[in-house]
């Protein structure tokens, strides 16, 4: 009887631990036929949702889940409540990476949002009075890229030796029309700032612009080129890069027919991009 029951005992263990290491291994292989990703509600989750009949076809069940903002879709893929996102550009990634230590690869890059500076009061740039407040982001990984877009158009100048996308206010060495800046506004936040407040120059995400009923194209005082280094991309915890399912999903986004989706849907206020 009693080694009947040692003999259960060590069967019951191995099934355990057999149990436990089948777990672990579907840990380290990611998801399966089912992904969850996160994504900002404009455009993100929109390209998204055309995407979801095509990821169908491949086999794949695509859930949408839309954040308002920038920072829950990177902690909750941290901790395992979603398998990828869709909602920031690499220097942002880089930068919550290294601020957080998180764990993450970039699979690949879907689409470029120019960034736009708005004003409601000068229709140019000779406009802009002295003394002129420019609205930024809290998202210091935007500030190089909003004062580049300043000193493209001669209104300021910047340190020859910073690369332009780390530049920070501090870096500016040329400043004729003496911009004051104001760089502590949280990024959804902006549209309402741009409505409320007058003579400033608001520097706003396109997702945020398209929210509120801009279209860059026309609206901004300045836009940003499709030759920005700021590329949206998919993002993965590192040991699921090469999880067939999310890179299928890269795939399917880099499409002719997604491509064609963002070209027409926006009207250049969202570039898409093929590496």
């Amino acid at each position: 009887m009693r080694k009947f029951l040692t003999s259960s005992i060590f069967a019951l263990l191995l099934l355990v631990l057999a149990a436990c290491g089948s777990s672990d291994d579907s840990s380290e292989e990611g998801p399966g036929s089912e992904i969850t990703v996160g994504a900002s509600s404009t455009p993100h989750a929109e390209i998204l949702e055309e995407a979801k009949p095509l990821l169908e076809e491949e086999g794949i069940t695509l859930n949408i889940e839309q954040y308002q903002d920038y920072i829950l879709p990177n902690q909750d893929l941290h901790e395992g409540n979603i398998d990828a996102n869709y909602f920031q550009h690499i220097p942002y990634l880089e930068d919550q990476m290294a601020q957080n230590d998180f764990d993450f690869a970039n699979l690949g890059g879907i689409h470029i949002e120019p960034m736009g500076i708005y004003s409601k009061d000068f229709q140019s740039i000779d406009e802009i009075k002295e003394g002129t407040t420019v609205l930024m982001s809290n998202s210091t990984a935007d500030h190089g890229r909003i004062l580049s877009l300043l000193e493209t158009e001669g209104l300021i100048k910047l340190d020859e030796n910073v690369e332009k996308v780390e530049a920070t206010v501090d870096d500016i060495v040329e400043n004729p029309k003496n911009l004051q800046f104001d760089a502590g506004i949280d990024a959804a936040l902006l549209p309402e700032n741009y409505e409320r407040e007058d003579n400033v120059l608001v520097a706003i995400n396109t997702n945020y612009a398209i929210e509120a009923g801009l279209n860059p194209s026309e609206d901004a005082l300045i836009l940003e080129g499709s030759d920005s280094p700021y590329v949206n991309v998919i993002a993965a915890k590192s040991e699921h890069e090469d999880n067939e399912s999310l890179n299928k999903l890269v795939e399917v986004l880099r499409s002719e027919e997604i491509q064609t989706f963002i070209e027409e849907e926006y009207e250049g206020a969202v570039v898409p991009v093929s590496e």
